[in-house]
């Protein structure tokens, strides 16, 4: 096992995730008189409300994923490990992550847990198997090749039957994700594929948007909702509402009705954008300071958003339940930033009981539906009221939104150029697929459970063997 060193002895920050609020947190703390060292597992810092693009071949992985490193080079003050952290000490005021077969401990004065949120599949794991998630470019990837592979098989089939289940996508989740990947599928299917093969129309492809809710968007109020139903439906896109998904595989999926009956839908390419549950690491932290988690695993962290007995460890972005912040890219810069501002004031010499709560401010919410529609729902200032539109405004509203938040220039110009070529064409730039893209999921499941498995013993070996704490700088 090794541990930092380094020679400085100022107030060590650790971070862990690279995502809105680890990035933003750490950016925030650039040049003050702290060391800070940001771990994650990803050598990039991933811009999630993108990746259903990335799936449907409009713009590049790297676009939406620069390199943590590349971002943070010129902050001296920070350095940026990778690592799966799988051990948090708060007594010992530790935290333990691994790479490979390495095992490194790093001590904190200050830490902030944004390690984020996976897919839920409500306990039936091995769903995922057959219907990947849209958290992580690995899963954007994978669609990807799905989607494509779907098209290219469906033109070898001779089968009429086999041809219908392989050219019937199914979105699982009617959520901002679920509308967004749905609409662009279909686009994807009736325009950009038009024509380029041979013994099937790639028009004739059957996009199906389900859900056990009742409505399209619910976050969003039943006339913004209906709205985008309407549009989707315009599209060719079949929503099916009150429908629970009880059974998945390879050919397709099982779904319950609102009355108790049951059917199938054959489908070979499935997607699941149903539910997030946060990560792991915030059992550890119940576990060890008594905190309470909801039903997603999130952590109900104190007005200050730090855990209890632990006034300089914060946990922010999708681990944290706050009343009144969605699970949103702002609510977790926010957190971020709220939390490196109560290290530094801490610095100077504030108390935990002088820090103003933290209070979330919403910019509020938006939502592609297809090329030149979109939702979007803003709070008016001063009241309980909230602007609502869609169309082509809100549409221009939600590019401009996602450009100003994509990390540098040459990501902004780059998605620019190719959002043009896209929707002035209906052309897609990025619809390449490789074989390992598809496949690489069992290969990575294998290594996974090999790690879990690996887990009880390298806490044994970390607990063993005593380790010199020293200052990472």
């Amino acid at each position: 096992m090794s541990s930092p060193t380094g020679t400085s002895a100022r107030p060590h920050v650790v971070i862990v995730g690279s995502g809105f609020g680890g990035l933003f947190a750490a950016q925030r703390l650039a040049k003050h008189d702290v060391d800070v060292t940001l771990i994650a597992k990803t050598t990039h810092h991933l811009f999630q409300p993108m990746l259903y693009q990335v799936a449907t071949g409009i713009i590049a992985e790297g676009e939406i994923a620069p390199a943590t490193r590349i971002i943070l080079r010129k902050e001296k003050n920070i350095q940026v490990l990778l690592g799966d952290v799988f051990k948090i000490d708060l007594e010992g005021k530790t935290v333990t992550h691994r790479l490979l077969e390495r095992i490194t401990e790093t001590p904190y004065d200050s830490l902030i847990v944004a390690a984020g949120a996976d897919q839920s599949y409500f306990g039936n794991d091995h769903f995922a198997e057959y219907a990947p998630g849209m958290k992580t470019v690995d899963h954007a990837l994978e669609l990807r090749g799905r989607i494509l592979g779907a098209f290219e098989q469906a033109e070898l089939s001779d089968d009429p039957d086999e041809r219908a289940k392989l050219l019937t996508f199914v979105v699982i989740g009617a959520g901002p994700t679920g509308v967004e990947l749905a609409g662009q599928i279909a686009e994807m299917s009736d325009k950009t594929l038009k024509g380029t093969f041979r013994h099937i129309d790639p028009t004739e492809a059957r996009v199906i948007l389900l859900d056990a809710a009742p409505a399209v968007l619910p976050p969003f109020g039943p006339k913004l909702g209906q709205k985008a139903a309407k549009r989707l439906e315009k599209l060719g896109v079949e929503i099916q509402l009150n429908a629970m998904v009880v059974d998945l595989d390879y050919d397709g999926l099982v779904v319950k009705e609102k009355d108790g009956s049951t059917r199938r839908i054959e489908s070979q390419c499935k997607v699941w954008s149903a539910g997030v549950q946060a990560s792991p690491l915030g059992k550890q932290l119940s576990e060890q300071s008594g905190v309470e988690l909801d039903r997603a695993g999130r952590v109900q962290v104190l007005p200050d958003l730090s855990i209890p007995g632990n006034p300089y460890v914060f946990v922010v972005g999708d681990m944290m339940a706050v009343d009144g912040v969605p699970g949103v890219a702002q609510g977790a810069i926010q957190g971020g930033r709220y939390a490196a501002d109560a290290i530094i004031a801490g610095l100077r010499g504030q108390t935990q009981e002088q820090r103003k709560p933290f209070s979330y401010f919403d910019k509020g919410s938006m939502a592609t539906v297809s090329r030149f529609s979109a939702v979007m729902q803003v709070p008016l200032p001063g009241t309980k009221k909230k602007f609502e539109t869609e169309g082509y405004f809100a549409w221009l509203g939600w590019l401009a939104l996602h450009l100003v938040y994509l990390v540098g220039f040459r990501n902004r110009l780059n998605t620019l150029v190719n959002w043009f070529f896209a929707f002035s064409t209906k052309g897609r730039t990025q619809l390449a697929v490789t074989e390992q893209q598809v496949y690489a999921r069992s290969a990575l499941g294998a290594l996974s459970d090999l790690e879990k498995q690996s887990i009880p013993e390298v806490e044994a070996r970390v607990s063993g063997i005593p380790s010199t704490k020293a200052d990472a700088g």
